[in-house]
């Protein structure tokens, strides 16, 4: 009640939290092995190993028995039959794969792991794994002078996290987000370390609250639970885009999204009648800007009551919805959790009757209030209540929707703790357990629940779900947005680093709201968010109630023409984009990545919080305060070509940039390419033509990438029905040449070629395509 006072530093809180008792596992008193795991029983406590990959181990330590490999929510990888040599003395068991070498010490149980090469990985010294007495575990791990943490999910601040504690417990939060707020909405257990240009990840698969702290502590840092076993996983990497396919290979990667939804999105809190939106729709028509999708937010309902529209101010929704659609725009609506107690309410009744709600111990139903009043709220831990409300979207699909919005599904509660009580006891598909221990997989499984719902109900189209709230694995089934910020210069800052974050923690489909949500926007900020926005791998512009509309117009011409062209941009990207979406789906890789990702030796992107990079050859370096026009921008290694003017930088330097408000700070590699397609209208946003900007090198550049395309709607793509291109791209001093080296895939595109446009090409440099030389821009061609 007091924390936002004074008397939250009382020193007493302070003593309070230093008297805990940890108990250490102790020394090894007998280690057996099993058919495909290792087990070690100690004086406080048992542990157990087991392999996944050469490179992915998995440690779990149980205080009270024996270590379970039970069912986790996260993880959806089968530990595969590695082969693992063994070797021990009275003192030290060693375990060693292909990739990964445990030294385990008996006396006490201490775990040292190292990567092949013998680079120290995760190691345990004076402390290891503990407990407490109240069922809280531990681990404490060595920290070198040089370690730099990233990941952990939805966390504000700076790019690089060393120096910060944080807290996983899925929290509705609409004020104030700064660099300490937390926790926020997603709760991601996992981070990557990286140290001398190598990267290693630690994903710890625990469900209770829990803390990561790398700042208590000068060389040691640690992570716990209030609850559980301790069970962790550490990935050896050591590069950082191996790591994040290790961590995806474990917890799962995102499906391909359609081409709609990478799109731009509109939203208000709220478009309050049908004529609003309508209204909306047209303005995006008669002024040309690109937009995919419209938002319903929850004044589209009648009472607030999900699976409902007000009749009165949405009197025919299904003519919306394909009115809308004959101009190019998707209705996507919000769907929320709490369902309003009202015995004249079908949805109740069904889950009344059908025991799908949530319930304490003894049978009564939970009751919280959010929008609708006194609501219920579905067990989604339990099939049956997701395949009931999987199928209640059935409300929706029929009248023609494809996509869906969830939020409040922390779940957020209106009370003192934010949340539902935490004895609220869940089924949890056979094995009952507390909202103490489950409350961070609600909004994951309500996402599971909707997601596979649509999907069994579109006839093989893609299905979009945008959530709030999630927990490792929630890239299976839903784009992220970072929640309610605000029209704050330092909100569009801070949007960086959460975003790069996200992608580094397994999702790909993230993006804040453009403009700010909460708090008035201006012109000049969200014509400088829209920049950013274009290239943020989920793009909405979003706003609050009470606040001024942001739609690009409402700010007058000036701002209007800028904004509408970098709207525009995105869809010239696309081609591009869409090629990095598929490489997420495929091997985990995110769109918008740190500069470190693809330069871990350069120390100077370790904490580079203002540029990003699209995929591995384009850095943006955006502008991130009113009335500036200058900015430093580092570019590493390499020579860098700036997009809008040609001029072409040396790398591993910084310089300083002019951008005036109608200019994105945007640098494309030399010796590589980009694809892009042109913006015809909002009715027909196909493909008519791909254009590969080939940006010339002399320098012996040697660069491959893959251009992916499919139909953009369906899961055909899963059956073979995509184009899928190798494509490398030599320069030297005397000529660019540039060959399909494998083709996969049976997709035919309406375009029949991809045109070549070679950019900064010097005098007496040849091009040779495919094996023949060219005199000037031609094409490659897909039939041949």
């Amino acid at each position: 009640m007091l924390e936002d006072t004074s008397f939250a530093i009382h020193p007493g809180a302070e003593q309070q939290r230093n008297t805990a008792v940890y108990h250490d596992i102790g020394n090894v008193k007998y280690q057996e092995k099993g058919n495909d795991s290792f087990h070690f029983i100690c004086e406080n406590g048992q542990v157990a190993i087991r392999f996944y990959t050469e490179a992915i181990v998995r440690i779990t330590m149980n205080p009270k028995g024996e270590p379970s490999w039970g069912q986790s929510r996260s993880v959806v990888a089968e530990a595969k039959k590695v082969d693992v040599e063994e070797d021990g003395t009275a003192e030290v068991y060693e375990l060693k794969t292909t990739e990964l070498h445990l030294s385990i010490s008996k006396t006490p149980f201490r775990i040292r792991i190292y990567d092949r090469q013998g680079r120290e990985l995760v190691t345990e010294a004076e402390q290891g794994m503990a407990w407490q007495e109240n069922g809280e575990v531990a681990v404490f791990k060595q920290m070198h002078e040089n370690d730099h943490f990233y990941g952990f999910g939805e966390k504000a601040g700076f790019l690089d996290k060393r120096g910060e504690m944080y807290e996983m417990w899925n929290t509705d939060v609409y004020a104030p987000h700064n660099p300490e707020t937390d926790p926020l909405y997603e709760s991601i257990p996992y981070f990557m370390t990286l140290r001398d240009g190598k990267a290693h990840g630690i994903f710890f698969d625990n469900t209770f609250r829990s803390w990561f702290d790398m700042r208590s502590f000068a060389e040691r840092y640690a992570y716990r639970a209030e609850g559980g076993q301790l069970d962790y996983y550490v990935m050896a990497g050591p590069e950082p885009k191996h790591v994040l396919e290790q961590y995806t290979y474990l917890t799962g990667r995102m499906p391909l999204p359609p081409k709609w939804a990478i799109g731009y999105h509109q939203s208000r809190y709220s478009y309050q009648t049908e004529e609003e939106v309508r209204e909306v729709a047209q303005h995006f028509i008669d002024r040309d800007i690109p937009l995919d999708v419209l938002h319903l937010d929850i004044h589209y309902m009648n009472g607030y009551r999900v699976f409902t529209f007000d009749e009165g101010r949405f009197p025919n929704p299904e003519k919306l919805v394909r009115d809308l659609r004959e101009m190019g725009i998707r209705v996507v609506p919000i769907v929320d959790p709490g369902v309003k107690k009202d015995p004249e309410y079908p949805t109740y009744q069904e889950g009344v009757t059908g025991d799908l709600f949530c319930k304490y111990l003894e049978g009564d139903i939970y009751f919280g209030d959010v929008w609708p009043g006194t609501s219920a709220f579905p067990d989604f831990t339990e099939e049956k209540a997701r395949k009931w409300w999987g199928e209640k979207h059935r409300f929706y699909t029929e009248i023609g929707v494809e996509g869906i919005w969830n939020d409040m599904n922390e779940p957020a509660v209106f009370n003192e703790t934010k949340t539902m009580d935490v004895q609220v006891m869940h089924r949890n598909d056979g094995s009952p357990a507390t909202h103490r221990e489950l409350h961070n997989l609600y909004g994951m499984l309500m996402g599971k629940a909707t997601y596979e719902g649509l999907k069994d109900q579109l006839d093989g189209k893609r299905p979009f779900l945008l959530t709030r709230a999630g927990f490792a694995g929630i890239q299976r089934y839903a784009a992220v947005w970072t929640g309610d910020n605000r029209s704050f210069w330092e909100h569009l800052q801070m949007s960086l680093p959460m975003v790069m974050n996200l992608g580094l923690s397994g999702i790909s489909f993230t993006g804040p709201d453009v403009g700010g949500f909460a708090h008035h926007s201006n012109g000049e900020l969200l014509t400088r968010w829209t920049q950013v926005g274009a290239f943020t791998p989920f793009f909405r512009n979003h706003s609050a109630i009470g606040f001024l509309y942001q739609e690009p117009w409402r700010f007058g011409e000036k701002y209007e023409a800028v904004i509408k062209e970098y709207i525009e941009m995105r869809y010239r990207w696309m081609p591009q984009l869409y090629s990095l979406f598929a490489k997420a789906s495929s091997q985990g890789l995110p769109v918008m990545r740190p500069l470190f990702m693809e330069f871990p030796e350069d120390e100077k992107t370790y904490n580079l919080n203002d540029q990003f990079m699209i995929g591995d050859n384009v850095i943006i370096a955006p502008i991130l305060a009113p009335s500036v026009v200058d900015r430093a921008v580092y570019l590493p290694e390499g020579e860098w070509v700036e997009a809008s003017s040609g001029v072409a930088y040396q790398g591993e330097n910084t310089y300083l940039i002019h951008a005036e408000l109608e200019d994105l700070p945007l640098f494309i590699k030399k010796g590589t390419a980009v694809a892009q397609t042109d913006w015809t209208s909002n009715k027909d946003k196909s493909w008519k033509r791909v254009r590969m900007d080939i940006y010339a090198g002399d320098q012996g550049e040697d660069y491959r990438f893959t251009f992916y395309d499919d139909d953009g709607e369906t899961f055909a793509y899963q059956h073979g029905s995509y184009l899928e291109l190798e494509v490398e791209v030599v320069s030297t001093e005397e000529a660019v040449k540039v060959d399909i080296v494998d083709r996969r895939g049976d997709y035919v595109p309406a375009y029949q070629q991809i045109d070549i446009h070679v950019i900064g090409r010097k005098d007496g440099q040849d091009v040779i395509l495919n094996g023949e030389k060219e005199n000037g821009d031609s094409y490659l061609s897909l039939t041949d």
